[in-house]
């Protein structure tokens, strides 16, 4: 399985969300620190669930976090986060 659907696997587990879409940027940075051939190292994720409604930026993103620890240990280098709760802008 690759990354990408790991990584959406995961967090549609964890959060149940309303919407939920996770890009493979790694193409976007060749040449620079964690890129390695093929890929699978640079992540955005565009993630919406009531899981976080209430909880602050850095919150979220320590619950997301905490799910992907085991690929942010290992294959993966970076992620970018867009956590919103419903109807949030």
């Amino acid at each position: 399985m690759i990354t990408r659907d790991i990584i959406t696997n995961k967090l549609r587990e964890a959060f149940l969300p309303e919407s939920l879409d996770v890009q493979d940027e790694s193409h976007l940075h060749e040449g620079h620190a964690g890129h390695r051939p093929g890929g699978e190292t640079h992540f955005r994720v565009y993630i919406v669930s009531e899981a976080f409604k209430g909880k602050s930026r850095l919150e979220r993103h320590r619950m997301i976090n905490a799910t992907l620890a085991g690929e942010l240990a290992g294959s993966v280098h970076a992620l970018a986060l867009h956590a919103k709760a419903p109807g949030e802008a």
